[in-house]
C-alpha cells in the first residue's frame, strides 16, 4: 500500500495539527500507511496542548510531491491555503468543516464537511463508525482542538455536537474541561515575546472574494491594547504584505478570549469594505467589532458579501 500524507492548511491552528495526527492514527489503526505532517510553525497553543499530551509535533514539509503520489486534507480545502504543488498530487479525502472554494479534483473522492465548530469533532463520530477506541493522548488533541476552534465552547460556531464532543473527549484524556481549556486559550494567548512577523502570520489565511484577493490573520489576547500598543509597526508590515501579494484587503484580528470581542485592523484598497459589513466606522485603520470571535462564520462570510458585490 502507498503511503499518504494528512495535513492542514498552512500557517496551522490547533485543530489543523491536531486533527492530523488524530486522523492519521485512525487511518493506520485501519491499515493505511499515513503520516501526519505540517505546512508551518506550531503555535504556542498548540505546542502547549502537544507537551500536555507528550506528543510529538508532525514534520515540517514544503512540499509533498517528492515524497508521495495521495495526499489527504484535514481543517481546509481553498487551493490558496494549501501545500504549494497540491496540483502535483491526488487528494483522496477532505476531512473539513470550512465553506468550499477554489476546490476541485480529476478523479472521485471521499469529501466530508459538516457544519460543527472542528474538524476533530467529525473526527470523533469517525473513530466511533470505525470501531476505533482513541487513545487518551489523542482524545486530549482532539479535545485541544475543539476547545480552540470553540474558544471554549464559546464562539458561534461551537454546536451541540461539539459539546458533545468535548464532553466526551476530556473523559477519556482525563482532564477538567473547563480548567484544562482556560489554560491552553491563555498559553496562546501570551503574545509577549512574539515579533511582528510571527503576530501576522500565526493564523492567516488567503482567500478569493469576488474579485478581491484577501487575507485575514486572527490572533487571540488577553487584552487587545498588548497586541495593538504595536499598530504603527503591524500596518508597515501588513502594507508590505499587501504590496508583495498583490493583496486587495488585509484584515488583522486581535480577539479578547475574556470578552468575546475583538478589534480589527485593515489595510488595503478595499478597507472601506469592513466598515460596511459590520456598520463601523474604521478610525486610525481599525474599528471594535463586538462580540465578533469566527473568522469562519463572522468575518469570511461577511465580507464576502459585501465584497462581491464591490
Amino acid at each position: 500500500m502507498t503511503k499518504v500524507l494528512i495535513f492542514g492548511h498552512k500557517n496551522p491552528d490547533t485543530d489543523t495539527i491536531c486533527s492530523a495526527i488524530a486522523y492519521a492514527e485512525l487511518k493506520k489503526a485501519l491499515g493505511v500507511d499515513a503520516e501526519p505532517v505540517r505546512l508551518g510553525t506550531i503555535n504556542g497553543e498548540t505546542q502547549y496542548a502537544l507537551n500536555q499530551f507528550n506528543v510529538e509535533a508532525p514534520r515540517l514539509v514544503e512540499t509533498v510531491s517528492n515524497e508521495v503520489e495521495e495526499v489527504i486534507l484535514v481543517d481546509h480545502n481553498e487551493r490558496q491555503q494549501s501545500v504549494g504543488d497540491i496540483d502535483n498530487v491526488r487528494v483522496i479525502e477532505v476531512i473539513d468543516h470550512h465553506r468550499i472554494a477554489n476546490f476541485e479534483t480529476s478523479h472521485p473522492l471521499y469529501y466530508r464537511a459538516e457544519p460543527v465548530g472542528c474538524t476533530a469533532t467529525i473526527l470523533n463520530k469517525m473513530y466511533k463508525e470505525k470501531g476505533v477506541a482513541i487513545r487518551k493522548e489523542i482524545a486530549g488533541l482532539m479535545l485541544s482542538a475543539i476547545i480552540s476552534d470553540s474558544l471554549l465552547l464559546k464562539s458561534p460556531t461551537c454546536t451541540d455536537e461539539d459539546v458533545t464532543a468535548a464532553k466526551e473527549l476530556a473523559e477519556i484524556a482525563g482532564v477538567n474541561l473547563e480548567t484544562y481549556g482556560l489554560e491552553m486559550l491563555k498559553a496562546g494567548a501570551d503574545l509577549s515575546e512574539k515579533t511582528i512577523q510571527e503576530l501576522i502570520s500565526l493564523d492567516a489565511k488567503e482567500f478569493q472574494m469576488g474579485n478581491y484577493k484577501v487575507e485575514i490573520a486572527q490572533v487571540n489576547a488577553v487584552d487587545t491594547n498588548d497586541v495593538l500598543v504595536r499598530q504603527a509597526e503591524l500596518e508597515v508590515a501588513l502594507a508590505s504584505v499587501v504590496s508583495e501579494k498583490g493583496l486587495d484587503l488585509f484584515v488583522f484580528v486581535v480577539t479578547d478570549i475574556l470578552n468575546n470581542d475583538s478589534v480589527a485592523l485593515a489595510i488595503g484598497s478595499v478597507a472601506h469594505a469592513v466598515e460596511q459589513a459590520y456598520d463601523v466606522q474604521l478610525v486610525d485603520n481599525k474599528a471594535l467589532l463586538k462580540g465578533v470571535v469566527s473568522r469562519k462564520l463572522q468575518v469570511v462570510p461577511v465580507l464576502t458579501e459585501i465584497l462581491n458585490k464591490l
